[in-house]
């Protein structure tokens, strides 16, 4: 199995331009229960079926959320596993460079080509989210600019959503590093959206602010519904390739296996990112979500119509691809 992590926001010499980020960039910022088998049993070492296909090319964040889908992954040898910030993947699928990615929710409707969404996997959440946090030193109804993470394309349209609906205000974004208010290169002041690991294990100047907005927690209350910040996709000209079958088929194994050791994984690699063990398990076990089921689907339908008629995408039909054909 191949494991390529690059640096945030560098790209390595091989992997050229990616044009698609303008594109996302610009959008995000302007003013049935699927059928899942159980596992088949294969060689160890061996992805399901794999015998004489090309390796399975993935991508995902190396987030601490993102281990209960991955996790055991890099043992398989006909598995690639591509990691980047959530905001590259969809340049990563798009370019062909993977087949399949555990990108962004709201990134489907954005593509500059149409893709499909995979129900074996996803990050979600029903109620409190923990690491997608607007802090504010302000009222809310009282917000004129909020600094975004550079990482993020859902929850800045999440965040943008919340506060037209709840607070009534449209403020200005101004995209920054995430890493560089963690190191203390820009002072934070105002309002400052921030996700992942970073949240809980660096950002304690935010956490001075005396409003703290969990965005997981604020969709809960405004619509009754989970959230799902991000899913795993294909573009939907392969969907009929063999091995988007066969990543779906790897992806449905490893989540069914990984949720029967969500301490474990919890105890050995939450320390990796910093998280305390309680903490992560906690986390990964009773707050994260990563089965994509019926309220999720309605979920990600209600997400993209709120976006839709803020005017923050133009939208276009919702398609899976479940393991019977696509839908």
């Amino acid at each position: 199995m191949m494991t390529r992590r690059d640096p945030p926001h560098k790209a390595t010499p091989s992997s050229g331009p990616r044009p698609v980020h303008r594109r996302y960039h610009d959008a995000v910022m302007k003013s049935p229960t699927p059928q899942i088998s159980e596992p088949r049993i294969d060689p160890p070492g061996s992805a399901p079926g794999s015998a004489g296909t090309a390796p399975v090319r993935l991508g995902a964040v190396s987030y601490l959320n993102t281990l209960p889908l991955i996790e055991g992954l890099e043992k398989l040898k006909d598995v690639e596993l591509t990691l980047r910030p959530p905001s590259e993947l969809i340049g990563e699928l798009l370019s062909g460079r993977v087949d399949a990615a555990l990108a962004p929710v709201i990134d489907a409707q954005l593509g500059t080509e149409p893709l499909a969404l995979l129900p074996c996997g996803m990050i979600g959440c029903d109620g409190p989210t923990l690491t997608v946090r607007l802090s504010s030193d302000r009222p809310l109804n009282e917000l004129e600019r909020v600094r975004v993470d550079s990482e993020s394309h859902t929850s800045v349209v999440l965040m943008r959503i919340i506060l037209k609906r709840m607070h009534g205000v449209e403020p200005a974004l101004e995209v920054v590093d995430g890493q560089s208010l963690l190191r203390g290169d820009d002072a934070p002041s105002g309002a400052t959206l921030l996700i992942g690991d970073k949240v809980i294990t660096g950002a304690e100047t935010l956490a001075d602010a005396p409003i703290q907005l969990d965005l997981g927690e604020a969709w809960k209350e405004m619509t009754g519904l989970p959230f799902v910040y991000a899913v795993w996709m294909c573009r939907a000209s392969q969907v009929d390739a063999p091995n988007i079958d066969l990543a779906m088929a790897v992806l449905d194994r490893q989540r069914l296996h990984n949720r029967t050791r969500l301490d474990r994984i919890a105890r050995t690699r939450g320390p990796e990112h910093d998280w305390p063990t309680r903490s992560a398990s906690e986390y990964l076990g009773r707050m994260l979500r990563y089965e994509v089921g019926p309220r999720e689907r309605e979920a990600i339908e209600r997400f993209y119509d709120e976006a839709a008629d803020l005017g923050m995408i133009e939208r276009s039909p919702t398609v899976w691809v479940d393991r019977q054909g696509v839908t």
